[in-house]
């Protein structure tokens, strides 16, 4: 007998169910306050170098004593990264006369000065990441995806071994401590570590929330509860531009995004370990007692009897006993057999592509010539339209030609933004959010359409193995900007490129579209 014949027996999609998903929700809301984090806890004002010996220029307004100390750049604004060796009193009498002469202009000497009129206080301002170590400042976000990288392997192998539940519980917890910590960092080099541990920390949350509330719902609504899942994401999007709007000092932005760990681990206190892993795993008693909670809760009180439940039970478990007798199971395991290998290779490029261009995208909040705190906010709105469509297209047009073409025109919207002037900014700015749309709906897909692809036996397995591949993609988003040095719109034809040929290989995959979740790998090859 079939888990979902189980389900069934006892309601698939009742209050039980409700109540599990909207706890669930919780922590999700959580994660992208933290994941997009970086756009404004390492945001870069507007700078110059500052300038020594200041009050000799006493008569000369501010403007006079940076003409004089700072060149300029073509469009006539003040270069961030140089200053003159000398004051440069001609340019008094003469603005539009720059010296020729590079030899008079030198790095910044003296530190830097920053506009905060926007923010209080970022990293930047903190630590003076800026020209030369602009670099530093981008790897933060790098770093946390490693952590972030590093936790999808070890809460992935965690879960499947110890349960969804108190995996889910550590990770929260570590999340609450770690966030509270970086609040706290005194020097760059512990804001890193306990990044990357709040990385890690996270990345335990963002692997089991899906599937613990997938393990407990029918057929006819995992798609739905999958996708309302995520909406909470895009909420968490729009809540992370309002919190950032009102808290411009990165050490309380990181308490007040950091603060609702703590609801989440109290309110986990309502949610049931997944009765699916439970009886994967030999434990039928808890299964039961689960699954009886469950029935009373739908109004399914003929299943209330002991004896049919244990009759119910007993061929589920016999089933994946037998499944489970032949060996434990690895990330290894992803790979020894045929179709299990082709679905593994084809979904770790889908999982990159998809990742490498949200980051890239969502990273990007000043290219659009939008506000970055408006900015924020519509990406997150976008989302959800977004999901809805999707939430039909899988059900009409199958998992994998919606994953394809929803990957495929993310990146066709950054290379048409390539070609786009930027004096269009409201035409950038119309295919920049169409494209953020394309991204989410890509993003809200493969959640979905992996969690189905996998075996109950290897499904933490196979998200800690995508999810370890997305993070890599996360963490090279952001040192990708690094390469406007080289050509100005590299990063975007990167980002394009990636995307489109990611998208090309989830045709390779299965389709999924009212198949039943697999238990074994059996019922994959």
């Amino acid at each position: 007998m079939k888990f979902e014949d189980l389900l069934l027996e006892i309601g698939g999609f009742g209050r039980f169910q409700i109540l599990i998903l909207f706890i669930l929700c919780l922590p999700r809301i959580n994660l992208p306050m933290h994941f997009l984090l970086h756009n404004f806890l390492a945001a870069t004002p507007a700078h110059h170098c500052a300038i020594p010996h200041q009050e000799a220029f006493a008569n000369l307004t501010m403007e006079e004593v940076l003409l004089i100390s700072i060149p300029r750049e073509p469009d006539g604004t003040f270069r961030s990264c140089e200053m003159f060796s000398q004051p440069q009193f001609h340019l008094l009498l003469n603005s539009s006369l720059q010296p020729e002469n590079n030899s008079i202009i030198q790095h910044c000497q003296h530190g830097w000065v920053y506009d905060h009129s926007q923010f209080t206080s970022t990293i930047s301002t903190q630590w003076d990441l800026v020209c030369e170590q602009r670099g530093l400042n981008q790897a933060t976000a790098t770093f946390f995806f490693i952590g972030v990288t590093m936790g999808a392997v070890v809460f992935g192998y965690l879960s499947d071994r110890f349960g969804r539940k108190a995996m889910l519980l550590l990770s929260l917890v570590c999340s609450l401590v770690f966030g509270m910590l970086s609040a706290a960092s005194v020097s760059y080099s512990m804001l890193v570590i306990t990044r990357t541990l709040t990385g890690v920390a996270l990345s335990g949350v963002s692997l089991i929330v899906l599937p613990l509330g997938m393990e407990w719902v029918d057929i006819q609504h995992r798609t739905f509860s999958g996708i309302l899942t995520s909406i909470f994401w895009s909420i968490g999007n729009m809540l992370l531009a309002m919190v950032a709007y009102l808290v411009r000092e990165w050490h309380w932005l990181l308490v007040a995004v950091t603060g609702p760990c703590l609801l989440s681990v109290v309110c986990l206190w309502w949610v049931p370990e997944s009765a699916r892993w439970l009886i994967a795993n030999g434990k039928v008693k808890q299964a039961h007692r689960h699954l009886l909670r469950c029935a009373r809760m739908n109004g399914r009180k003929d299943f209330a009897v002991s004896s049919e439940v244990q009759l119910h039970c007993r061929p589920v478990v016999v089933q994946i006993s037998y499944i489970s007798a032949k060996g434990s199971y690895s990330y290894i395991s992803l790979f020894r057999t045929p179709v299990l290998r082709k679905i593994s290779l084809c979904s770790g490029a889908v999982w990159f592509g998809v990742a490498f261009s949200y980051y890239g995208m969502s990273m990007n909040l000043t290219g659009f010539g939008l506000n970055m705190y408006l900015s924020q906010f519509v990406f997150g709105v976008i989302e959800i339209p977004a999901k809805m469509i999707m939430y039909v297209l899988v059900n009409r047009v199958g998992r994998r030609q919606s994953q394809a073409w929803a990957l495929i025109l993310t990146g066709l919207c950054i290379g048409a933004n390539v070609i786009i002037p930027k004096p269009l900014t409201s035409l950038r700015s119309v295919v920049a959010i169409m494209g953020k749309g394309f991204s989410e709906a890509a993003f809200t897909t493969v959640f979905l359409y992996t969690s189905e692809l996998y075996p109950t036996v290897l499904r933490q397995n196979g998200m800690g193995y995508t999810s370890f591949v997305a993070r890599l993609g996360g963490a090279l988003a952001p040192l990708v900007f690094l390469l406007d040095g080289v050509w100005r719109s590299l990063p975007e034809v990167t980002y394009c490129g990636v995307a489109v040929c990611c998208g090309s290989v989830a045709f390779l995959l299965p389709e999924t579209l009212n198949l039943r979740l697999p238990e074994g790998v059996e019922d994959i090859e």
